[in-house]
């Protein structure tokens, strides 16, 4: 298959094939053209598939190094200690080629050639994806697999799937800034409600599961760090997830690190914030006897 596309790219476009790989799901020829029109891969396509039910035989010879013939067959030449004779692969007005591995002996025993695309490669250069026999029929039997899934997920025929999956997408974005405008209002209410307490405490401890960074500075902007240290953590309760550490500048500089010791996870700060990810979220315990310490180091009485 490889031989066969080589072949025929360079015959119709000129692209010459620099170097393949055949891979266990898919191939990949590299070409050296800096991109290829879809009307130039759907022709290159045509054009195999024609070969393969013209039923073109392949044949290979074993040609002596010296034989001046070796000078008319494609290859990227011999290498410099190579002995004994050279393995030719013939396809008939096709292609002929060095190559010491196993082939067909007639290109109807490829069945059939799908070219997938191509993918940016190298400088200038162009992969060109491709299966080629029964890989195109694992392929379609993989391809109406998911098909039929997704028909049952969706609720509607295979034609409709892209729109459905794109208003699901807008549904999806919609609620996702919905929740996000909820989670600043709650962040509001929260630090407010904080604040509205006769006496306040020195030390503001709070998880939320479904939070992220910007609920937690929220709540530190709302309280105001100059008194009160905070401790914020959101994500999974007993897995990772994010926190903050606010207060006061030089009691946030020496505690944070040691709270991201104890949540086994990374941070860093400035100006009285400190802040990373935690891997170990369910010792968040920990974190606040530390915290409780330090205050009541600081303030006896606290």
């Amino acid at each position: 298959g490889q031989h066969l596309i080589t072949a025929v790219a360079e015959q119709m476009f000129g692209f010459k094939t620099t170097s393949w790989e055949l891979g266990r799901q898919r191939s990949v020829i590299e070409l050296d053209t800096p991109s290829m029109t879809a009307e130039q891969i759907e022709a290159l396509e045509r054009s195999v598939n024609e070969k393969i039910r013209e039923r073109v035989p392949v044949v290979v010879r074993e040609l002596a190094a010296d034989d001046p013939e070796i000078e008319t067959v494609r290859s990227r030449g011999l290498p410099d200690d190579h002995a004994g004779p050279v393995r030719v692969v013939d396809i008939e007005g096709v292609d002929s080629n060095m190559c010491c591995g196993t082939h067909v002996s007639n290109l109807s025993d490829l069945q059939v050639i799908k070219l997938l695309g191509t993918e940016k490669g190298k400088k200038n250069k162009t992969n060109l994806v491709f299966l080629a026999g029964n890989r195109v029929l694992k392929s379609i039997e993989q391809s109406h697999s998911t098909e039929k899934a997704l028909t049952s997920l969706l609720k509607n025929g295979p034609g409709e799937h892209v729109e459905a999956v794109k208003r699901l997408q807008s549904s999806v974005k919609l609620l996702q800034k919905n929740n996000l405008n909820l989670l600043r209002d709650i962040a509001v209410l929260i630090a407010r409600d904080f604040k509205s307490k006769p006496v306040q405490s020195q030390l503001f401890v709070l998880h939320r599961k479904e939070g992220d960074s910007e609920f937690m500075n929220i709540i530190a902007n709302e309280i105001g760090t100059e008194e009160t240290l905070l401790f914020l953590t959101v994500g999974d309760e007993k897995e990772a997830g994010l926190f903050l550490l606010a207060g006061p500048a030089e009691a946030v500089e020496n505690l944070g690190p040691r709270v991201a010791e104890l949540l086994g996870g990374k941070g860093a700060g400035k100006r009285g914030r400190f802040q990373g990810k935690a891997t170990k979220m369910s010792r968040r315990g920990d974190v606040q006897a530390l915290l409780q310490e330090f205050i009541s180091s600081r303030n006896p009485e606290a």
